[in-house]
């Protein structure tokens, strides 16, 4: 389910954004079921149609929104309030479960407004959305300060009948209790005004800075002639052309200010001037100066954050952040994190040196900058390898791969994928295509998958999944509205789209998200949320099927000549396996460091955060080659909400569990395909969700926890013996 990225709406929804309904007691009129109100405005209605009802998606309109919010936030309240003076004693079912009840037609309007946020933003519904953000704030804190609410979940926390729970019910409970506590329950009086103020405020900045970021995406776009096209693949010039005509520029090529098209374009473009040009407009965004520049916004985030976790009592936002996952202290993630430091740095200097090699060999005359890295690394990647990118990406058909991932989720989770097209499911956009899944088995309807693959104007860069139902069976049984979102450059009409293999293993990555919502065995709404260090796990195993030989004997073919990929180049790219994985994991490391050191010190001795940056880095050895992935003034995991601050690292950490997890499938008798861990990865990995402690479900996946040294071993680094 799409969450605001604002300030602690996450905590709140724990409460607010579940189920729908009240509850009813033995000396009170039972309270009337929000869920059986009539709306006039479609963003609150009752999912309609087949498959237990689908978003209206062709119905919905920007008009109706800021009224849907207000509307469900009004009514969502009057379901807490029943909760809270319920002068019944509190209990489970009158208290916890009726909370799962609560906010189903709020959690429907949080659908469309989730995309028309990420996948079809525009001017209007960013006014819209900067008068409604601070609304949601003050929503969040009448919840997580409403005292009688909170003393009815502390009650039934510490009572006889906890201990008699389920272990899912516990689980349920603690999370409603921590989320409390955590985000200003505790708190009365000009404390809690200022909690709520805080929050209030950084629900601003968060959204302010998410739309600079948008507006530098947008706003600088490179535009090439056809005498600028040198070294650039026939696949990626097509799309260029395509991406121009579409902005009203036909007969040029569009270099557009997003991943998917920076990377290819300073992977084979010989123009080294306008390389540098795209990296600079890439790597600056938000650092522009100007009303979309967010150096001021994130100094003022990490004071409010720094001074709203001083309430609760914490010395700083990063121990308040990691209390409840699984580094539990920010010293264990750093740990983590610079144990891997020394190798990537190392293994940066060595994969340098062979680019200024190559570059002086050619005549070059140049020193290796941030944006030659790509260029010469594909040139020392064909000199080692022989490896050539774009004749992989020949064969990385995006609709091929596609069907790969139908087939892995096939063998793995019995899933069958049928595309629903006779138009009974309505989507937001052309391009977005919807199958059914079923259980190969039983015939039994899963969910829905929904696919929005292409990059255009309004839609967030990157690429990402959304639940729009999750799977539940505490009131009848759901079935899953899942969706995944990316940016590939589209070919042009009539002809296929391509690309890179790093590109193919994010696809992978985020169908792993898709997959942990579509396998989702658990009870309540609330177990289907996440421990950010552990969510990314799922989805980076999953990865790890590309490579394996059924895939790729079976779905990897040249797009023109249909023949399958040749053993000879199958075996450059396992071979190449860890190449530039200096680069890789230098790059996100740099970013993940410095998102813990800026939530780990005092707001007031950073300064400028861009300046605080560069001393930080240079302080731990940041080779000046490589810049963090994700540089801080664009770094909207961390500062366009808060669902990754002080937790970039998060991907590491899951990395470890990742590499861990691949090596007892490798060691299987079944390899990667063995049905004996395949099981396993599904009860205990995928379908438990958050119903059960990520540490304890993979013990029981693995027999023990998991080690850094299979992260090592997978990024060719040194294992310390």
């Amino acid at each position: 389910m799409f969450k605001p990225s604002i300030t602690l709406l996450s905590a709140a929804v724990c409460v607010a954004l579940a189920g729908c309904a009240g509850t009813t007691n033995k000396t009170a009129e039972p309270v009337k079921l929000v869920q059986d109100k009539q709306y006039d405005n479609v963003l609150l209605q009752e999912f309609s149609g087949p498959y237990q009802g689908v978003p209206q998606f062709d119905k919905m309109k920007l008009s109706d929104l800021e009224a849907a919010l207000e509307i469900g936030m009004a009514d969502n309240l009057k379901e807490i309030e029943a909760i809270a003076n319920n002068p019944a004693e509190p209990n489970f079912d009158n208290t916890i479960v009726a909370l799962e009840r609560t906010g189903a037609a709020l959690d429907r309007v949080f659908t469309y407004y989730g995309l028309w946020s990420s996948n079809i933003s525009s001017p209007e519904f960013r006014e819209i959305q900067s008068r409604v953000v601070p609304k949601f704030s003050e929503f969040s804190s009448k919840i997580t300060q409403n005292q009688k609410l909170f003393e009815r979940v502390k009650t039934v926390y510490e009572s006889a009948e906890y201990k008699k729970l389920t272990a899912e019910e516990q689980r349920i409970t603690w999370m409603r209790y921590n989320s409390f506590a955590r985000n200003g329950a505790t708190l009365t009086g000009d404390d809690a005004k200022r909690y709520a103020d805080i929050n209030l405020e950084l629900s601003k900045l968060h959204t302010k800075f998410a739309n600079n970021v948008l507006a530098d995406e947008e706003n600088y776009v490179v535009y090439l002639s056809e005498a600028q096209l040198s070294g650039l693949p026939e696949s990626f010039v097509a799309s260029a052309a395509a991406a121009a005509k579409a902005r009203g520029k036909s007969g040029m090529y569009a270099i557009t200010n997003s991943r998917s098209s920076m990377d290819p374009f300073l992977t084979y473009s010989t123009e080294r001037e306008l390389r540098e040009k795209v990296w600079n407009n890439y790597y600056n965004r938000g650092n522009n100066g100007g009303e979309f520049d967010n150096k001021a916004i994130i100094s003022e985030i990490l004071k409010l954050r720094h001074e709203r976790v001083n309430l609760l009592g914490y010395e700083n936002y990063a121990q308040w952040r990691l209390e409840d996952r699984m580094a539990k202290k920010p010293e264990n993630a750093m740990a983590l994190m610079k144990k891997v430091w020394p190798a990537a740095i190392a293994r940066v200097e060595e994969e340098v040196a062979d680019m200024q090699a190559i570059a002086d060999k050619e005549g070059a005359k140049i020193t290796i900058k941030p944006w030659d890295y790509r260029f010469y690394a594909e040139k020392v990647r064909q000199a080692k390898y022989q490896l050539d990118s774009n004749e992989v990406k020949a064969y990385l058909q995006l609709d091929n791969l596609r069907e790969a991932m139908f087939y892995v989720a096939g063998r793995l989770f019995n899933f069958e994928f049928t595309e629903i097209t006779d138009g009974s499911v309505p989507v937001f956009h052309p391009d977005v295509r919807v199958w059914e899944v079923t259980d190969k088995t039983s015939g039994e309807n899963i969910g829905l998958w929904y696919l929005d693959p292409f990059a255009r104007k309004g839609k967030r860069s990157g690429a990402w999944a959304l639940s729009y139902r999750s799977h539940t069976t505490f009131d009848g049984k759901t079935n899953v509205l899942s969706s995944n979102n990316s940016n590939f450059v589209k070919a042009p009409e009539g002809e296929v789209t391509l690309i890179s293999w790093s590109d193919a293993e994010t696809y992978f990555h985020e169908f792993g998200h898709a997959l942990h919502a579509l396998s989702s065995n658990v009870k309540y709404p609330s177990s289907n949320s996440g421990v950010r260090d552990y969510t990314e796990f799922q989805s980076q195993l999953l990865e790890r099927w590309l490579a394996t030989d059924e895939v790729i004997n079976r779905y990897l073919v040249h797009y023109k000549t249909g023949k399958p990929m040749p053993k000879a180049l199958i075996e450059k790219i396992k071979k190449s396996a860890t190449f530039n994985q200096g680069f890789a994991t230098t790059e996100y490391l740099g970013s993940a460091i410095m998102d813990m050191l800026f939530h780990t010190t005092d707001p007031d001795k950073i300064g400028d955060p861009v300046a605080f940056e560069k001393s930080q880095l240079d302080a731990l050895g940041m080779p000046s080659e490589v810049v963090m992935r994700h540089r801080t003034t664009h770094f909207g995991h961390v500062f366009s909400g808060e669902g990754y601050s002080a937790g970039y690292y998060g991907y590491l950490w899951a990395e470890v569990l990742t590499s861990d997890a691949a090596e007892a499938f490798a060691d299987s008798p079944g390899g990667f395909y063995d049905k004996d861990v395949a099981q396993r990865l599904v009860d205990y990995l995928f379908s438990v969700r958050n119903a059960m402690d990520p540490a304890e479900a993979y013990r029981k996946f693995r027999g023990r926890d998991a080690k850094v040294e299979a992260l090592m071993r997978d990024r060719g680094f040194p294992v310390e013996k």
